[in-house]
């Protein structure tokens, strides 16, 4: 069996992308992280079982998680900060 149908790997797996993205934020691998531990916890009740069905579901959960987190931290429209003034002036 390989790691694909071993629900702790892919906790692990999620996990290890949780630890990338603190040390490399970007929200990127946070939504890699999100997806995996989905995936693992799938595997684990025993939703999935081959290869291609575990792959799929850990690439859409991957790339939902990627869009709420994107709406809920990315940035705002509008948000730009505008100076009026320099730092410099009196």
């Amino acid at each position: 069996m390989s790691w694909f149908g071993i629900w702790w790997a892919w906790i692990v797996f999620g996990f290890a992308m949780g630890v990338l993205e603190v040390i490399a934020p970007a929200y990127v691998f946070l939504g890699f992280a999100i997806g995996a531990v989905v995936t693992g916890v799938l595997v684990g009740i025993g939703v999935l079982g081959g290869l291609p069905a575990t792959l799929l579901v850990f690439a859409l959960a991957s790339l939902a998680a990627w869009f709420m987190t994107r709406r809920m931290l990315g940035p705002q429209a509008g948000t730009a900060k505008i100076w009026d003034r320099d730092i410099n002036d009196n």
